[in-house]
């Protein structure tokens, strides 16, 4: 057993890109449900902040390099109740015909490797945890539908939706649940602002004149939930949205 879980009882969750939005929200609220919550994102002070707020542990890890991921494998210990895939995001706007590849290749390395990685490096742990074991994979409406001007984003949650679907197939006779969230709109500090390389004004636009886009705590809500369901319980997949927006494309604006 890694010397981090030793004299603490408490069952032990995952959190990856836990420094900010939903993954910052999920970590706080498992603390708060009983979990020692292992922090993991790459910005070390944050998650360092964030894990002494809660009780928990903070790993500086980027789900792309394999030596982080299996550090954090290392300090989750021995047996993992909740593993939380969250690390990822979006990069650019550009439709297919003007893709930056390499934004692609990012996305495609963070969303759909990096929960790779993560999700095989841990999932010994996962078994070990007595039947109580459960994937969270934090996907999109993206991963479901397609819109325009969102190409690599929506193949990249594409691929974490199909991922997870393949995952529960294999893993049906597993002690192990395997479960998707797929939020639409969601307002955090961050999202949008990444999507854009820090142009606030553009970043401002997404969520204009929208009244009530989900905020992280919201998702978070949602993710504790299916988390603790009873163990027999899996829920496949939940779709998360605001009331305002019918479908990635269709999103109703309040004249400004």
């Amino acid at each position: 057993m890694s010397e981090n879980t030793a004299g603490d009882t408490r069952p032990t969750a995952v959190v990856t890109g836990a420094s900010s939005g939903i993954g910052h929200a999920t970590a706080r609220l498992l603390a708060d449900a009983g979990f020692r919550v292992v922090c993991a994102a790459r910005r070390a002070d944050r998650v360092e902040e964030l894990a002494g707020s809660i009780g928990g542990v903070a790993v500086a890890c980027d789900v792309t390099v394999p030596a982080d991921v299996a550090r954090l494998a290392d300090v989750a210990g021995d047996a993992v109740h909740v593993l939380v895939n969250n690390a990822g995001g979006a990069l650019g706007l550009e439709p297919v015909a003007g893709a930056d590849v390499e934004l692609w290749r990012q996305m495609y390395e963070t969303n759909v490797l990096g929960t790779l990685r993560v999700t095989k490096a841990l999932l010994p742990a996962l078994v070990a945890a007595g039947g109580e074991g459960i994937v969270v994979n934090v996907g999109s409406i993206a991963g479901l539908l397609a819109y325009e001007g969102g190409g690599g984003y929506t193949v990249a949650k594409h691929g974490v939706h199909v991922m997870t679907e393949t995952l529960r197939l294999e893993l049906f006779d597993q002690p192990v649940r395997v479960t998707e969230i797929a939020p639409g709109m969601v307002r955090t500090e961050e999202f949008s602002l990444t999507r854009f390389d820090g142009d606030r004004e553009r970043a401002d636009k997404v969520y204009e004149g929208v009244p009530g886009p989900l905020i992280a705590e919201d998702v978070a809500e949602a993710v504790v939930w299916m988390a603790t369901r009873p163990a027999h319980v899996n829920v496949d997949l939940m779709v998360l949205k605001p009331r305002a927006q019918a479908a990635p494309h269709k999103v109703h604006r309040l004249p400004s």
